[in-house]
């Protein structure tokens, strides 16, 4: 799972812990789905919308700074205004890791006479303390501004314990590991943020099913590269590129279909078949 997406869950779990720090006062706030703002979501990965009766609030989660930033907002906000032409639109950036780059201080898009504004929240400027009080934010505090981050994370590490519900504290314990993973060594993070409390986590549970599910994957493409490799030889470059790009589902597939190949020609047909 992506940092950003983590964010994002974060954003869509813990709205009224957001709303507090972003817009001053836990405001009452519903998630929309970005086909209700973006006929094409291409940016659905790190994008969380959240509307109340007078307000749309956009987050964009990055780790990175990126060049196109001031265009998409402008962009959010176009749409944002179509959809919801009573409605006030609010944009915030937020960058999670410490950049020395001039594209994150950018909240300005100018082009052709066109001119939007945006906010942009640098994490690493944000006092620790601001992310210590509310469930939904302790995970934000490792990145934030703080003189020792190890005891930051401990100290988040009590304030978890502390929260009552076991699945809130099973989510809040591993969004904070993953999140203190851009700033703080793994084995630290381990020997600090009890395990046996992430388990409770969907966000826990989504990262080791996927975990498995990449060894299967990784474990049937071995199998039937070496079913090809024996059968045909070595393989061309661009067939095993196309192998290598094959879904566990399909790679399962393959392995049934390849024993009655008598050719490469037959494997280029049956992936031509299955792009």
């Amino acid at each position: 799972m992506s940092f950003d997406s983590v964010c994002k869950f974060i954003a869509e779990t813990f709205t009224a812990d957001l709303a507090t720090w972003l817009l001053g006062e836990p405001v009452e706030l519903a998630r929309l789905e970005p086909s209700e703002l973006l006929s094409s979501p291409i940016y659905a990965d790190s994008l969380v919308l959240l509307e109340s009766k007078e307000l749309v609030l956009q987050i964009e989660f990055q780790v990175e700074p990126k060049a196109e930033i001031p265009f998409r907002m402008t962009d959010y906000a176009v749409r944002g205004f179509r959809r919801f032409p009573n409605k006030r639109v609010r944009q915030v950036v937020i960058y999670l890791r410490r950049s020395q780059s001039p594209l994150v201080y950018q909240t300005i898009f100018e082009r052709d006479g066109i001119r939007h504004e945006f906010e942009v929240i640098r994490i690493w400027e944000v006092p620790a303390s601001q992310f210590q009080e509310l469930p939904g934010l302790l995970p934000f505090a490792v990145l934030a501004q703080t003189g020792d981050r190890e005891r930051t994370l401990r100290q988040v590490s009590e304030r978890i314990e502390t929260i009552g519900d076991r699945g809130q504290r099973g989510d809040v314990a591993a969004s904070a590991a993953i999140l203190a993973g851009l700033v703080l060594d793994k084995g630290l993070i381990r020997s600090v943020l009890r395990e046996d409390v992430m388990k409770e986590s969907v966000i826990y549970q989504e990262i080791v099913s996927t975990a498995a599910e990449r060894g299967r994957r990784e474990g049937e493409q071995s199998l039937v590269l070496r079913q090809l490799k024996h059968r045909f030889g070595v393989l061309s470059s661009k067939l095993q590129q196309q192998v290598d790009m094959l879904s566990l589902s399909s790679l399962e597939e393959l392995g049934e279909a390849l024993l009655d190949f008598s050719s490469e020609a037959d494997l280029a047909a049956w992936l031509q078949g299955h792009r």
